[in-house]
């Protein structure tokens, strides 16, 4: 009987951790953004996704001396002079079939005002998020890391 208790509790923390790997191969959470030139932390994002479709928001500033209540004075769109905090930069995204990829969508540079297509790729068991931005083949890619 015990043994026969033991194999069915293994097998359900075995399932539960399965479970929670699978989950986090998804861009769906917290990100902590790094600024390529000093390697320093950026922002946070908070990504999420509603009826297939990812989007994502700034939730802070990180930059030391960063202006909490700046505004994207920049952007072209319905985000011009909208606060940088709160703004959604990530629109639109979708899973693609049979990988963990999330394109098709665009993400936005708050600096500049202009807006990239957008691929996002789970990296290293889902504990960094590799985000490409890109115009044509001209583009980087920035890694994120997941917060708790």
């Amino acid at each position: 009987m015990f043994a026969a208790t033991l194999r069915c509790t293994a097998a359900g923390v075995v399932a539960t951790l399965a479970l929670s790997a699978q989950a986090q191969m998804s861009p769906v959470g917290t990100w902590q953004t790094i600024d390529e030139k000093t390697n320093a932390p950026r922002s946070t994002v908070i990504v999420t996704e509603a009826g297939g479709v990812v989007s994502g928001r700034i939730d802070k500033l990180l930059r030391p001396g960063a202006d909490q209540n700046a505004k994207c004075d920049e952007c072209t769109d319905d985000r011009k002079g909208r606060p940088v905090v709160g703004l959604e930069i990530i629109r639109g995204a979708k899973k693609a079939d049979g990988r963990d990829v999330w394109e098709s969508g665009t993400i936005l540079d708050p600096e500049n005002g202009k807006a990239y297509t957008l691929r996002m790729t789970p990296i290293e068991g889902g504990r960094k998020l590799e985000v490409r931005g890109s115009i044509g083949p001209f583009g980087r890619t920035q890694t994120w890391t997941r917060l708790q």
